[in-house]
């Protein structure tokens, strides 16, 4: 890995970070436990189209491994965790199939895999199979969480692009 690239990536990494935790302060704008924007996740869809699957495993891997640090908590880490790797499995199978200008589909996708990642930990957590009942909430708040922020995507790239230019392999 080149140093640039390096760089680029730590950057994109804190940004990444940042933008979590910064989330975490804004106060829900659905009052059901587990939903958020997922604007982290943005950073995530741009470094997979500007670099591919490895260094997007990379900025996320130090994404949850210093935001489970801050938050300090196992659970919240073990929610985070199971949620991130259904998420980028998704995204690394079908990325492939998904042309930059449709990253909005690919993230609306991994958002989806996402809740149901959360929501499969929390049935293992909880042991009741009552919490399957909150499957249509995730399942919109994802696909309408996963739509903006794949729009988001969509629409840095270019720009990102172009001022990358040449860090790209």
């Amino acid at each position: 890995m080149k140093t640039k690239q390096l760089c680029i990536l730590a950057l994109f990494s804190a940004i990444a970070l940042s933008i979590w935790a910064a989330e975490g302060l804004i106060p829900p704008i659905v009052p059901l436990p587990g939903i958020r924007l997922g604007l982290a996740n943005i950073v995530l869809l741009l470094t997979l189209y500007l670099y591919g699957r490895r260094e997007t495993g990379l900025v996320l891997a130090v994404r949850l491994v210093l935001g489970a640090a801050l938050a300090g908590t196992l659970m919240s880490f073990l929610y985070s965790l199971s949620g991130a790797l259904l998420a980028f499995l998704v995204m690394c199978l079908l990325k492939p199939r998904v042309r930059a200008t449709r990253v909005w589909t690919l993230s609306a996708y991994a958002a989806v895999a996402h809740n149901l990642g959360q929501l499969l930990t929390a049935r293992f957590v909880l042991g009741t199979p009552g919490i399957w009942w909150y499957l249509p909430a995730l399942l919109l708040s994802g696909i309408l969480t996963g739509l903006f922020t794949g729009f988001c995507a969509r629409f840095a790239l270019p720009l990102l692009r172009r001022i990358l230019g040449g860090s790209r392999p």
